[in-house]
């Protein structure tokens, strides 16, 4: 992938893609692939991703020029700093590196080059095993996972007929939904949809059956 690529690259635009749906594009490492879902660049861009890992399988090391954020969907991803198991969420500053491997393979969510280069902390959050809190609402409970500035990273667990407050994107909102059914008055969303709502876009969302959603706000501007 040495052609400049975009694919829902333009952030001012709503997209709603169910990344089951879509194929799996080999990577330049064996054994690795990506579904995906947004991408603006050739082999280094900035990219949100659906990447699988086979079992055994590696990338090369690299730096992260613009910054890297995982979300471990399944099975489990190591590299040189430490082992990270489902519902690890990653956080690896601009200017950070690693060599990321399996040994019994992995499906992560994963975007690129997209933090401000003054965000400088790399974290790393388990989310079984993290306290979460209550949310805004009676059914929701919230693990705050990275914050900076505008930009704020979380999971979001919500409870069977939970139903949220209309309301209003500053920065936009981008949601990849982990599992169960997420709701708004545009449609329903399955496990493996991802949604970019852009900068003062408004919904109103629920879940009726609950659901565990990834969201990233006010980064869309």
């Amino acid at each position: 992938m040495n052609d400049k690529m975009t694919l829902n690259s333009d952030l001012s635009q709503r997209c709603v893609v169910n990344s089951h749906t879509l194929d799996w594009v080999a990577s330049p490492a064996a054994g690795v692939s990506r579904r995906l879902l947004e991408r603006d660049g050739g082999e280094v861009a900035r990219a949100t991703s659906i990447v699988r890992y086979a079992a055994g399988s590696a990338f090369d090391a690299h730096t992260h020029g613009g910054g890297e954020e995982i979300l471990v969907l399944e099975g489990t991803l190591q590299d040189e700093h430490g082992v990270y198991g489902p519902g690890t969420y990653i956080k690896n500053p601009v200017g950070s590196a690693h060599a990321p491997f399996t040994a019994e393979g992995c499906t992560l969510f994963v975007k690129l080059r997209h933090l401000d280069p003054r965000d400088s902390e790399r974290v790393v959050i388990d989310s079984r095993h993290t306290p979460w809190h209550q949310g805004m609402v009676e059914g929701l409970k919230v693990l705050p996972l990275n914050t900076f500035e505008t930009q704020n990273t979380a999971l979001v667990r919500w409870a069977p007929q939970t139903f949220f407050n209309p309301h209003r994107h500053w920065g936009g909102e981008e949601i990849f939904v982990v599992e169960g059914v997420f709701s708004d008055e545009h449609g329903n969303y399955p496990a493996g949809s991802w949604l970019r709502s852009p900068h003062m876009s408004q919904h109103q969302p629920f879940s009726r059956e609950g659901c565990l959603i990834l969201v990233k706000t006010g980064h869309l501007v």
